[in-house]
C-alpha cells in the first residue's frame, strides 16, 4: 500500500512538473502575442490580471495552473476585437484560440476545456457566465483591472486610442450606439457598465477589493467634473 502511495505520488509529481513547463512556454507565446497589443489591453494588463488570480484563487481554493493558462490567454483576441470596432467578441475568439493553442502541447481536454470556460465568460458583457471556481477567479482579476486608479488610467488610454473625448460630463446616456465612437469616454463607460460592479464580483475577496478601486473611481469623477466646470 505504501509503495502504491509513494508511485502515486511520483505520478502527481510528474503531471504537475509537465503543466509547469507548459505553462512557461504559453507565457511566452503569450508574450509574442501581445507584443504590440494597446497599452489597455498589453503584457503589463495580463500580468497584473494573473498576479490577481494568484491572490485571489489562493483564498478560494481555485485550481492554479488553469487560472494561470486562462489569465495568459484571456486577451489574446482583444486587437481582433479592436479592429472589427467590437464586432468580434475577444471572450469568444480568444477561448477558440486558446483551446487551437492548448491543443498543441497535448494538454487534456478537460484542462483545455476548463481554460476556455474561463476565457469566454471573463468578460463583463459577455453572454455566458462563469460557472467554475477559476472562471469566477478570472471574472474578478480581470475586473479588477478595470476599476480604480489602473483601471482609470486603462480607460483614458483606450479613449485616447479610438478618438474618444477626455471626458463629457453632459454624457447622452439615452445614445445606445457609444461604443468605439468619440463618445466612448471612461465617463461614459463608467455610468454605462461599472455603476453595480462590486455587487457583480463573484468572489468574496474580490467584491472586498472592488469597493475600495470603486469608491476611488467615484471620488475621481466628482472630483473631474468640478474642474471641468470651472469648479475649482
Amino acid at each position: 500500500m505504501v509503495h502504491q502511495l509513494l508511485g502515486t505520488e511520483k505520478m502527481k509529481q510528474k503531471t504537475d512538473n509537465v503543466l509547469t513547463a507548459i505553462v512557461k512556454q504559453v507565457e511566452l507565446e503569450a508574450k509574442i502575442a501581445l507584443a504590440d497589443s494597446s497599452g489597455s489591453h498589453d503584457w503589463d494588463h495580463t500580468e497584473r490580471v494573473r498576479n490577481s488570480c494568484v491572490h485571489i484563487g489562493m483564498i478560494e481554493g481555485a485550481n492554479l495552473d488553469i487560472l494561470a493558462l486562462a489569465a495568459l490567454l484571456h486577451d489574446i483576441a482583444r486587437r481582433e476585437q479592436d479592429q472589427s470596432k467590437g464586432r468580434i467578441c475577444h471572450a469568444e475568439r480568444g477561448a477558440e484560440k486558446a483551446r487551437e493553442l492548448l491543443r498543441r502541447h497535448d494538454i487534456d481536454i478537460q484542462t483545455i476545456e476548463a481554460v476556455a470556460h474561463c476565457i469566454e465568460t471573463h468578460r463583463l458583457k459577455a453572454d455566458k457566465f462563469p460557472t467554475t471556481i477559476e472562471a469566477k477567479v478570472l471574472f474578478d482579476a480581470d475586473t479588477l483591472d478595470g476599476i480604480g486608479a489602473i483601471g482609470l488610467g486603462r480607460q483614458f488610454a483606450f479613449a485616447a486610442l479610438i478618438g474618444a473625448r477626455l471626458h463629457n460630463r453632459d454624457v447622452d446616456m439615452e445614445n445606445g450606439s457609444w461604443e468605439y465612437s468619440r463618445d466612448d469616454t471612461p465617463y461614459r463607460y463608467f455610468l454605462a457598465r461599472q455603476q453595480d460592479i462590486v455587487n457583480r464580483m463573484m468572489t468574496s475577496e474580490g467584491k472586498r477589493l472592488a469597493e475600495g478601486r470603486y469608491n476611488f473611481m467615484l471620488e475621481f469623477f466628482d472630483r473631474i467634473n468640478k474642474e471641468v466646470s470651472g469648479d475649482l
